[in-house]
């Protein structure tokens, strides 16, 4: 069923309601109208890495370890497998009359904001700090979980729309202010494609304030999504944001303008009680009639696309579906795909054969929360770090365990003193041939306002420290002088450069899933290489950030910084050795190339491609070899700097990726296309155009920055590209 047919059936459907029927179906609970025979449907569902809290479900990596998978093919795989449990379940509990909230097939997903700020506590439910990354896994993730089938075998949402990034605690009251350019440059370009390539079905709305207008009564934002985009589905509020339009935005005076401001700007669907004011509203004359009837038929043309009143090819799937074993071990492979190797002095693989005794310690080795991030689902097994460690050893290695210290409490017991497991600790450092450190965070110290631990920062984080406890536990582990690897579970940029003096390898875990421990088992032992590369920055400090309030672009995210990264975006190391040694320009017309030189730090040929009246179809042809011991996967990157326009992204930007598999000792070839957005600027009345004439492109295993220069010893190869 196209959408013009469903929305035909939908306005038949609606024309038969009255209006307080109308009203009633605006509700994200919404009730059964039974003398039409439409049953209840609750739209409010989550699916950020897998079905989440309705039950059992495949959990998979949190979204920022998605995004260091730099993987589309995954990410689109693993929202089909997502959409096809939400299916088993959703088919399932109708057909024994369970309508409850989370069990619908609208899932509230995924989350495209940029994490502009590693303090932001939500930002690990993102793809990471640049919109190219997020758009394409954003893209990825919607076309997977929609489907290609007459029907959608699901509907995604992209969320939250638009400007939102912290502070968690203010969130509710705050203006996010952003230029047209920051707009146009880094905030909307992922929502926009989410729109024209994704055919996204839903688009949800922030808490705060946008330039002074809330988010989910935006006309500025409206415009820009229904006129300027033509997006067709519809908009939902995030979860009680209308009511913030009169406690605390105040640019309402109570619940009935409340809704009539968010009805009547086009917001059709309401997560929270606002628009049972929806009816009173209309009665003031607040808001027509034919405004209720839009949004009702905009949400009515959703459930006819799912097929929930004439059927769908989906109906048949099984609740056998759920946790299928080719669901987990696709969960186990994403996993080990976004894993990021940040150092390794030789420590890593570790050989199974020569160790005796390890020692596996820290308050996340044995942690199933640090498995998980938020809005997770529940796993009918969680293989916890530790656990996957023990199962892969079995009986062949003892392993000494030790929790260290708690999470950031200062003791472990009540009454005992404090750091009461540091002794222990240490016992289990010097008793082992080798240590796994696994130190970190969970969603109880970052994340969402209202849903974690973390009171006093409303889910953000005040630094970018480790909590005290944990950084004793680095130091008595490090005096204990082990071969160590620190495994960081974490959803965002955490100060390394303790770790990254004293222990011989650091890999960052984020937040795995369910599968999580058997993947860093593999991964630790060997049976596969790391190859996940970061999608955030990690800054030395929180000094060369603006403040958190400051939505301005200047200065953040690898694409505006000046100064140098602890760890840059898009670095991430393997067992192999990956170089980028040729690369060559492919384009439209009248460009020519020529093959460029090997990538060292030393020097680089460069490639000068002219186009006469280019439309920049470029692509980038690019040769690996592979001059290590070990097979490998590896993320090729290709960066795009406008030499010309004043207007340009200070610093190289993402403008191709790909993943390509490298064996030990050979070569690979791959060919990326670029975007013709990378040739172009977003001036500073948030206009995209076409200015400039002069091009380098990078094409490595990295950024071409300064710091990741120093940490790979190499170099991406430099082509330039020239249009009149």
């Amino acid at each position: 069923m196209n959408r013009k047919e469903a929305r035909k059936k939908a306005e038949q459907l609606v024309s038969r309601m009255t209006l307080e029927e109308k009203a009633s179906q605006l509700r994200y609970d919404a009730p059964a109208i039974k003398r039409l025979g439409i049953p209840a449907y609750n739209w409010w569902g989550e699916a950020l890495h897998g079905v989440a809290r309705a039950g059992q479900a495949t959990v998979f990596p949190q979204a920022i370890g998605l995004g260091a998978t730099f993987d589309t093919q995954l990410v689109g795989k693993i929202a089909d497998t997502v959409a096809t449990e939400g299916r088993a379940k959703y088919n399932a509990y109708s057909s024994r009359g369970d309508r409850d909230i989370y069990k619908g097939l609208t899932f509230w997903s995924p989350n495209v904001n940029i994490f502009r700020d590693p303090r932001w506590g939500r930002g690990h439910e993102t793809y990471g700090e640049d919109p190219y990354l997020t758009s394409r896994l954003g893209v990825a993730y919607v076309k997977g979980l929609q489907g290609t089938g007459e029907t959608l075998k699901a509907a995604a949402c992209a969320k939250h729309f638009a400007v939102h990034s912290g502070p968690e605690a203010i969130r509710h009251e705050f203006n996010a202010e952003a230029s047209a350019k920051d707009m146009g440059e880094t905030y909307l370009p992922a929502f926009e494609a989410l729109v024209k390539e994704a055919g996204v079905e839903a688009v949800m709305g922030a808490y705060n304030r946008v330039n002074g207008e809330p988010a989910c009564a935006s006309q500025a934002l409206q415009k820009q999504l229904r006129g300027d985009w033509g997006f067709k589905g519809h908009f939902v509020s995030d979860c009680w944001a209308i009511r913030d339009f009169h406690e605390n935005h105040l640019v309402t005076k109570n619940a009935t303008e409340s809704a009539a401001l968010a009805l009547n700007t086009g917001c059709d669907l309401n997560c929270g009680n606002t628009y049972l004011y929806a009816m009173k509203a209309c009665q003031e004359g607040l808001v027509s009639e034919e405004t209720i009837t839009e949004a009702a038929v905009r949400l009515f043309t959703t459930r006819c696309l799912l097929g929930l009143f004439d059927g769908s090819e989906y109906d048949s799937i099984s609740y056998l579906e759920v946790e299928a074993p080719d669901h987990l071990a696709l969960a186990e492979k994403a996993a080990e795909e976004s894993f990021v190797l940040l150092k390794n002095n030789g420590l890593l693989p570790l050989k199974k054969e020569q160790i005796k005794t390890i020692g596996v310690i820290g308050p996340n080795a044995d942690s199933r929360e640090a498995l998980i991030g938020n809005y997770h689902g529940t796993s009918s097994r969680y293989v916890t770090i530790q656990e996957g460690i023990e199962d892969y050893l079995g009986e062949d290695v003892r392993v000494l365990t030790s929790v260290g210290c708690d999470l950031f409490r200062e003791k472990t017991e009540g009454l005992a003193m404090v750091q009461d497991r540091l002794a222990e600790a240490r016992i289990v450092a010097d008793m082992s041939d080798a240590v796994i450190l696994c130190l970190g965070l969970d969603e109880t110290l970052e994340g969402e306002e209202g849903d974690t631990g973390n009171s006093y920062a409303s889910g953000d984080k005040k630094d970018l420290l480790l909590p005290e406890v944990q950084r004793e536990l680095m130091k008595t582990v490090a005096a204990s002088g082990r071969p160590t690897v620190l495994c960081l579970m974490a959803g965002s940029d955490i100060d390394l450069s303790y770790a990254a003096e004293h222990f011989d390898a650091v890999l960052i875990l984020w937040y795995p899933g369910g599968e999580g421990g058997r993947a860093a088992a593999r991964v630790l032992f060997g049976e596969v290489s790391p190859s996940g590369k970061l999608p955030v920055t990690f800054y030395n400090s929180l000094d060369e950030l603006p403040e958190f309030t400051d939505y301005s672009m200047q200065g953040r995210t690898y694409r505006y910084m000046t100064g140098k990264a602890q760890y840059p975006f898009g670095y991430g190391l393997t067992y192999g050795k990956v170089e980028v040694t040729g690369a060559k320009l492919e384009a439209s017309a009248a460009a020519q190339s020529i093959d460029s030189g090997a990538g060292t730090p030393e020097g680089k040929a460069e490639e000068i491609a002219d186009a006469a009246g280019q439309d920049d179809r470029i692509s980038v042809t690019a040769q690996l070899t592979n001059s290590g011991a070990y097979d490998t996967q590896e993320v090729v990157q290709v960066y795009v700097k406008n030499l010309d326009s004043p207007l340009a992204v200070p610093n190289p930007q993402l403008a191709a990726f790909a993943r390509v598999f490298v064996k030990a000792g050979g070569t690979a070839e791959v060919s990326l296309p670029i975007a013709a957005e990378a040739f172009t600027v977003v001036g500073e009345d948030g206009v995209r155009r076409k200015e400039g004439g002069t091009f380098e492109i990078f094409v490595g295993c990295s950024q071409p920055d300064e710091r990741s220069a120093e940490l790979t010893g190499v170099r991406p190869v430099r082509l330039e590209y020239r249009r009149d």
